[in-house]
């Protein structure tokens, strides 16, 4: 058994749920296409979506930069073409902190069953505590790597969705309170993505099969098979190293087990929902986790472009 040390999340958190509510809203949705799967990933554009996310300064759930960054997030599905449904909570965090939830959901097709869940977090860690430098543990990161990466690209994934409507059911999630927690506490992590999965974000939603993307813009960054997802969701990670193959990442996506993360994708697997962790894990966290160095100077637009173009590859042909 191999990597079976449950690291905490690179980002999350737990505690209380309480005052949910949802709300859904339909955008105008763009003039319907063929596929999209003939389009190709831009990088620059995932690029400038993390970048555009650090701008507003750390996302920490409650500060301005998190509610600035949530309202830019629910437009930008809007523009293109999704059906967005916002899920809203208080939330109460492992040290008593009320966190203002938002879990900002963009559906294409949303008239087909069989559904796809792909997700990243947006919030943002409140201390750099893995930092060399004590005087910087108690600062909130900016956190590009770690939450704005996979953003970045589900809003480019979101983009050219948009420009060519797919044929099968697709949702992209954008969760929230995921890394709030504290070392030693799994349970204090991925507190939007468990609110998520406890309270359908519609009647009757539940996705067939789930991709989380986290800390995928790093330079350097390997994607190993994580271990939960692989005994989650064996035939998806096989899919994705697949398409990994095709696309010509391979050598980020090799076929060895990873180790075994307190992510999003845990909350998903105990509701049943087969559910893989797409992150960076080269025998731990990339060097700039938890620290002040996870900025836009760490971001590796070939990194990006590895996994948007392994993800688009997936998606031709499952």
């Amino acid at each position: 058994m191999i990597g079976l040390v449950m690291l905490s999340g690179c980002g999350g958190s737990t505690g209380q749920a309480a005052s949910g509510e949802s709300e859904s809203e339909s955008a105008a949705v763009a003039a319907p296409g063929t596929e999209v799967m003939d389009m190709s990933f831009d990088a620059d554009s995932a690029y400038s979506y993390v970048a555009k996310q650090v701008s507003f300064g750390p996302r920490v759930p409650g500060s301005e930069a998190h509610a600035n960054t949530a309202a830019w997030l629910e437009s930008e599905l809007r523009r293109h073409g999704a059906e967005v449904t916002l899920q809203k909570a208080k939330l109460k965090a492992f040290d008593g902190t009320e966190l203002p939830m938002t879990n900002i959901m963009g559906s294409y097709k949303p008239e087909k069953s069989d559904r796809l869940l792909l997700l990243a977090h947006y919030d943002t860690r409140p201390w750099a505590d893995q930092d060399a430098t004590a005087a910087n543990r108690k600062k909130a990161i900016d956190g590009a790597n770690d939450g704005a990466s996979g953003v970045g690209v589900l809003l480019e994934t979101a983009r050219m969705l948009g420009e060519r409507q797919p044929d099968k059911g697709i949702d992209i999630l954008f969760v929230d309170c995921e890394d709030y927690g504290t070392e030693g506490d799994d349970e204090s992590w991925a507190l939007g993505a468990r609110y998520f999965a406890e309270h359908p974000i519609k009647p009757g939603y539940r996705p067939a099969r789930a991709i989380l993307l986290d800390m995928v813009g790093g330079v350097g960054a390997e994607f190993p098979a994580e271990y939960m997802s692989r005994s989650s969701a064996p035939e998806i990670d096989d899919a994705i190293r697949a398409a990994a193959a095709r696309a010509g990442h391979s050598s980020k996506f090799p076929r060895k087990i990873g180790g075994a993360i307190t992510d999003d994708h845990v909350e998903l697997i105990k509701a049943g929902i087969p559910a893989i962790d797409i992150i960076d894990y080269r025998g731990g966290f990339c060097p700039t986790w938890h620290t002040m160095e996870d900025n836009m100077d760490n971001i590796d637009k070939e990194t990006l472009k590895a996994v948007g173009e392994t993800l688009f590859e997936y998606l031709k042909s499952n």
